[in-house]
């Protein structure tokens, strides 16, 4: 066939969803143009998801998998595809999150996802796409995550959660009054919850502040450490118990210098009262 581009399912995940796309195409004889009439796109569509230059949507995805009677074949693989608008590490780290036994957050400048209101976190993804750091499809999946991972939060045994916020975190205006107003409710009633702690590190810390980027270290079922760290690049996944032991020890001693937790609450009620 003239101009038919090779395809390199190695080189990532959209090259593998578009090569898979395209056997699949082939095994029955379709044309790129006989492919989009049943997916309700265009050829054009097609041909840009096979190639690598348009990431599958969860719709286009299911799509295929109904025209190819595949399951949910695809549509899985498509997340793999989406998921890398995210930084590299991070998808990874996701599936250890969602089997912690504990999970233990220090962030500074934005509420945590886990702790985001939808609002929020929508607010996050709309700046992305007016900065153009993201597409408008990109910032709604990251959205739909953060509800996904605060959905498997609920899980049985619980996990315990602590949460250490750096006080930039609060004070940070996110959207309207409103908005910052219904967050804060959010970490009152998840601070409520048997199986959390949240407290502040106010800037008082100086120079006693034993961290000043954000990790999150997890307690895996069989006690096993890992911590998760990011740079402006990409999400770093540390497996190697020995060397997160340093990390969970510098965080026990953050937790030592922030505000108790009866003061750290009283902290985010008295912001919420400065919002309508």
């Amino acid at each position: 066939m003239v101009n038919r581009r090779e395809l390199d399912p190695e080189s990532g995940p959209g090259a593998a969803f578009g090569a898979r796309l395209r056997r699949s195409r082939d095994a029955r004889g379709w044309t790129q143009e006989e492919l989009g009439e049943r997916l309700g796109c265009s050829g054009s569509h097609v041909s840009a998801v096979e190639i690598g230059r348009r990431s599958p949507t969860r719709r286009f995805a299911t799509a295929v998998d109904r025209v190819f009677g595949t399951g949910d074949q695809f549509e899985r693989q498509s997340l793999a595809v989406r998921q890398t608008a995210l930084l590299e590490g991070f998808p990874e780290y996701l599936g250890h999150e969602a089997r912690a036994a504990e999970i233990r957050l220090y962030e500074v400048g934005v509420i945590p996802g886990l702790l985001q209101t939808p609002e929020y976190a929508s607010a996050l993804g709309d700046s992305t796409v007016k900065r153009g750091v993201a597409l408008r499809e990109q910032a709604d999946e990251r959205v739909a995550l953060v509800a996904q991972r605060q959905a498997l939060l609920v899980r049985t045994p619980l996990p315990l959660i602590i949460v250490v916020l750096d006080e930039s975190c609060l004070l940070r205006p996110i959207g309207d009054d409103a908005l910052m107003s219904a967050q804060f409710t959010r970490l009152l009633e998840f601070s409520e919850q048997p199986n959390t702690v949240v407290q502040v590190a106010p800037f008082s810390i100086g120079v006693r502040r034993p961290m000043t980027l954000p990790v999150t270290i997890l307690t895996m079922p069989d006690r096993s450490l890992m911590s998760y760290a990011e740079s402006a690049n990409r999400g770093h996944l540390e497996r190697d118990s020995a060397s997160v032991l340093p990390i969970l020890t510098a965080y026990h001693q953050l937790q030592a210098e922030s505000l108790t937790r009866p003061a750290s609450l009283g902290m985010i009620r008295h912001l919420r009262k400065g919002t309508p």
